[in-house]
């Protein structure tokens, strides 16, 4: 059978009884694991097990945002704090060599982690641009204020993250950055016109359109469309994501747990998918919410079923062939680029 096009959270550090059941008759395509759900390695490792056994599905993917700085899923003791996005694109200003070399080590490190845990899709690389007027939301997350120089990053970051089997997902596209409120609490409204966007905001997407996965924005871009946010909006993912950018990777929602899109959680996973989002995400692990969301999502479209697979194939393409990596010579290479950061 293929999958709901739903990717879920689950509530805490196991699963219950009624999750198991839940998602064994959901069928979600996978998961999605935040702080709440992570103690310990051996917990969280039988955590994923947990989840994966739960649809009868061993390849099914469980992602983790562990980007460094604020956004870190795995946190010391048990994991290694990783530097912000920003830290690795003032190296870069400084010596453009050097910061992608930071960067793509740091991204082989992130993902020997998260794959240490069971995770085998990380929500990274970020690449939205750093404009004066950035949300703290998203603020040191960003690489730069330089489209050209975020995407030389960003690319970086998905090449460590796939040389060690870990998918990448390009976010939030098709940019984030101009957005002065914060999505988790109410919808930001960018109102720069297309020809701004596209030389500035879009630029990055663009140039890694290539890249297998993606996470949209919940912004809504007046130039674009003059009611919905992008998750939601047919015009905005049509002919901005698939159209002007030309991605044609697997398309997930954020998360619909958040505050941007207004109306029931079923109404904004019906619209995300309507517009023409491959996946619906949601996070938070709540039943109720959780259950709204299933009760409008179907199995995952044929042009969806495509996209993922594609993935699969891209990932395999890409991985660095098993037993090359030497994680202590990594972090040796990373701390002599970014002292304190191996």
């Amino acid at each position: 059978m293929t999958p709901r096009s739903v990717i879920l959270g689950c509530s805490g550090i196991r699963l219950t009884d009624d999750e198991r059941a839940f998602f064994r008759d959901a069928d979600p395509l996978g998961f999605i694991l935040f702080a709440r759900n992570i103690e310990t390695p051996e917990q969280a490792r039988q955590l994923t097990d947990d989840l994966r056994s739960s649809v009868g599905r061993a390849e099914a993917p469980v992602l983790i945002d562990q980007e460094g700085g604020r956004v870190a899923r795995l946190k010391p003791p048990h994991w290694r704090k990783a530097p912000p996005a920003r830290l690795l694109g003032e190296l870069y200003e400084r010596d453009p060599e050097r910061g992608l070399e930071a960067t793509r080590l740091n991204s082989r490190l992130l993902a020997a982690d998260v794959a240490s845990i069971g995770c085998d899709v990380d929500c990274l690389p970020v690449l939205d641009i750093a404009f004066p007027e950035t949300h703290a939301v998203i603020g040191d997350r960003a690489y730069t204020a330089v489209p050209e120089s975020v995407a030389a990053l960003g690319r970086a970051a998905a090449e460590g993250l796939l040389a060690e089997g870990v998918m990448p997902v390009i976010k939030h596209i098709p940019g984030h950055g101009r957005a002065t409120v914060d999505s988790h609490h109410s919808l930001p409204r960018v109102d720069a016109s297309r020809e701004v966007l596209e030389r500035a905001d879009f630029l990055p997407f663009k140039l890694l359109s290539d890249l297998p996965w993606a996470m949209t924005a919940h912004v809504l871009y007046s130039a674009i469309d003059a009611v919905a946010a992008l998750t939601i909006s047919a015009r905005g993912v049509q002919e901005i994501v698939r159209g002007y950018i030309g991605f044609d990777g697997f398309l997930l929602s954020d998360d619909l747990s958040m505050q941007a899109l207004g109306g029931g959680l079923g109404e904004r996973a019906a619209r995300a998918l309507e517009a023409g989002c491959d996946i619906a995400l949601h996070c938070n692990g709540q039943s109720k919410e959780m259950q709204a969301v299933v009760a409008v999502v179907g199995s995952m479209s044929s042009a969806a079923s495509r996209r993922f697979e594609a993935g699969r194939h891209y990932l395999a393409r890409h991985r660095a062939p098993l037993g090359t990596t030497d994680l202590a010579d990594a972090r040796k290479n990373l701390s002599s680029l970014l002292p304190e950061w191996g």
